[in-house]
């Protein structure tokens, strides 16, 4: 089975991803990975405050992640499998993606407009030589249309 990992956050980036991982799930009969990212929180001397910080950034990535999990299920695709990661964006992603060698794709969107963003030009620079799996990098101006003739 293929599996898609698509890095959720609340950019448009990360929703042609996910529609694109989606289709292309369902075109291959595969699944779709969804992770939510957690930055590690500054630290702060008072540990109440510093809990409640981390805590709060937690519950609003548990939340991204689960609207796009119903936002997938709505569409007719299968149950993802929902992870939730703290720590430095790029090391979360390389060994999410040593843990689980059954991904076949790393699915980034790219921005509309502008540079590219520190995922893309990492896992796509010299960092992607050292990659487990393929990455789709797909253009963040796509229109549904688009998506579906090109997840086929």
């Amino acid at each position: 089975m293929r599996v898609y990992l698509v890095i959720i956050d609340e950019t448009d980036e990360a929703l042609v991803a996910l529609r694109f991982a989606a289709r292309r799930a369902a075109k291959t009969d595969g699944t779709v990975h969804l992770l939510a990212l957690v930055p590690p929180q500054p630290f702060n001397a008072f540990a109440g405050v510093q809990a409640t910080i981390e805590d709060e950034a937690r519950s609003r990535a548990e939340t991204l992640v689960t609207a796009a999990a119903g936002n997938l299920l709505s569409q007719g695709g299968k149950t993802p499998l929902i992870s939730v990661k703290v720590g430095e964006q790029l090391k979360v992603v390389r060994q999410y993606l040593t843990d689980h060698p059954e991904v076949s794709a790393l699915v980034l969107g790219a921005a509309s407009e502008g540079g590219p963003g520190p995922l893309i030009t990492h896992f796509t620079g010299p960092g992607a030589a050292q990659m487990p799996c393929p990455v789709f990098l797909i253009p963040g101006h796509l229109d549904e249309a688009a998506i579906e003739r090109l997840s086929g």
